[in-house]
């Protein structure tokens, strides 16, 4: 997993999600704009950020964990359990 860079300032933030209340396009390939790192917070539960790649990378992300998405990699995420998350935007 990349390391989120010193240096940028937090703007927005998705609501808190859930199994049951993650937006679909989170569950489908996309991706944040170029300048755009976010940091995926898991407060409850576990779930799969994914990037296809290739080559493919795979990662599990537990409560009290998180995960750095990186400008324009395409990704998405795999849930198959409870979970509560949010995501944080930087630039």
């Amino acid at each position: 997993m990349p390391q989120f860079p010193e240096g940028l300032t937090k703007y927005s933030e998705t609501p808190l999600f859930t199994a049951e209340s993650v937006p679909e396009k989170l569950l489908s390939a996309h991706a944040t704009k170029p300048g755009v790192w976010g940091k995926l917070q898991v407060l409850e539960g576990s779930l799969h950020y994914v990037v296809p790649g290739p080559p493919l990378s795979r990662a599990r992300i537990e409560a009290g964990d998180h995960g750095v998405i990186e400008p324009t990699v395409p990704h998405h995420l795999e849930i198959s359990a409870p979970v509560a998350f949010k995501v944080e935007f930087y630039r």
